[in-house]
Parts: C-alpha cells; sequence; structure tokens
C-alpha cells in the first residue's frame, strides 16, 4: 500500500471517482490508500461536491510550505500525557472539516470540535477563545447555533462562568432535535399539500415528500432512543476481561 502524500494524478483519480458517484472506500481501493486518507483530502478540500483535483494539490502544497517555514512551536513537542500536539492540530482540523461537510458553519464546527476534544468535555467563553484564537463574540454566536441544535448545554461553575458541555447525552439530543425539525417540513409539506391540491403533481410530490421524511423522523428518533445506551457505556479495559487459565 503507498504511503506519503497524495500525488497530483491520485487527487484526479479521486475527482473523477466523485464525479463518477463511488463511495470513499471504493475510491480508496483503487488507490490502495485508507478510506480515511480520502475522506480527509475529499472533506478539507470542498466536500464530495466541490472537490477539484488542482485546487487540492495547491493548498496542500501551500500548507505544507507554511509548515517547512513556520518556526518550532514548543507546543508541538509531546505532551505530559502521552498525546502529540501536532498530530491532536491535524485531528481537530480534519474533525472541523467533517462537520463542515455535514453542514455546519466553520466556527461552530471549530468550536464543537475544541469541546468534544477535551477531557472534561467543557470550557468557558474565554477558554475557548483562547484555544481557537478568535473574539468572544465569534464564540458567542456559535455557542448560541450549537445550543439550539442540541449540541451543546451551558452551565454554571463554582466562579459563576457559564461553561459549555458536550456530555455523554448530547448526541443522543442532537439526534432528537434533528428528528423535531425534520418533522417540521414533514408538516408544513402536508399543509401545502392542501394549498396545492390533492392530486395535482406539485401536492403529490409534496406528500410523497412528507411521508418520506415521516419515516426518516420516526426512524431517527427511535433508533437514537434505542442506542442511547452506548453514550453511557464504558468500554471494557484489559483488567475487566476475564483471563485465560494458563
Amino acid at each position: 500500500m503507498p504511503g506519503g502524500r497524495l500525488t497530483q494524478q491520485e487527487r484526479q483519480q479521486i475527482a473523477l471517482g466523485l464525479a463518477d458517484g463511488l463511495a470513499y472506500a471504493e475510491i480508496a481501493r483503487r488507490l490502495e490508500r485508507p478510506t480515511s486518507t480520502i475522506t480527509r483530502e475529499v472533506m478539507r478540500n470542498g466536500g464530495p461536491t466541490a472537490y477539484r483535483a488542482d485546487l487540492a494539490h495547491r493548498a496542500t502544497e501551500r500548507r505544507t510550505r507554511r509548515k517547512q517555514t513556520a518556526p518550532r512551536d514548543p507546543k508541538a513537542l509531546p505532551q505530559p500525557d502521552g498525546r502529540d500536539a501536532e498530530a491532536l492540530r491535524e485531528y481537530e482540523d480534519t474533525f472541523t472539516t467533517v462537520m463542515m461537510g455535514s453542514g455546519m458553519p466553520k466556527m461552530m464546527s471549530r468550536v464543537m470540535a475544541c469541546l468534544c476534544m477535551t477531557d472534561s468535555g467543557s470550557l468557558t467563553a474565554s477558554e475557548l477563545a483562547q484555544r481557537l484564537q478568535v473574539s468572544p463574540a465569534s464564540v458567542s454566536k456559535a455557542v448560541a447555533f450549537l445550543d439550539s441544535q442540541g449540541f451543546v448545554r451551558r452551565e454554571a461553575d463554582a466562579g459563576r462562568r457559564e461553561r459549555y458541555v458536550v456530555d455523554d447525552d448530547v448526541w443522543y439530543q442532537a439526534m432528537l432535535a434533528s428528528a423535531r425539525s425534520i418533522a417540521q417540513v414533514v408538516g408544513i409539506a402536508r399543509q401545502g399539500v392542501g394549498v396545492l391540491g390533492h392530486g395535482t403533481p406539485a401536492a403529490v410530490r409534496l406528500e410523497n415528500v412528507a411521508r418520506f421524511l415521516d419515516f426518516v423522523s420516526e426512524s431517527t428518533a427511535r433508533a437514537a432512543e434505542q442506542a442511547r445506551d452506548i453514550l453511557h457505556t464504558k468500554p471494557e479495559t484489559a483488567s475487566d476481561s476475564p483471563t485465560n487459565p494458563l
């Protein structure tokens, strides 16, 4: 399996594969690359609908030159807990890009990634602003959006400051918020059926949309409820595993 950076020819093959509607896994298989490499490449360069091989290649070259000319940052050294700061920044960038690809605005994606990557799962506005090197106003706007979508919750700490929290239940709440949002579309689509007249082509189209999204909304909420316990399950450790007798 080839290693190293993607070549311009490989990026052209990625673009062709996307144009043909191939899944990331299939493109990766043809290039003998990990699927994660293809996913990261596409998502950080416009997503599947806007990916262009030439622009992606130039963007990668610019990032490489910046890394080569930038002074060594002490924070890039391995951290006391064994994590490598450079690898963390790369992962945070990928996390942010994937969230953007799902439709979340950039600043909201950055805040979400930053919160998810903290062991505590919570940060204050000033801590977020410092970590992301952005203004408190930008953080406030991003948190307001994430809160409205059920991705974060607010709580007061001992110093009466507001903390923004991503806890075990946040993904469950976000999925329920998504289901409620879809249900609103169902309602407005069915309202349109009455306005346009039953049996007309437009009304039939809207009725089919409503039926489809109604099924998706109910299935999403049901699946989230059924899988909720997974969010509270601790991974099995070596000490939890039964030992094999000698």
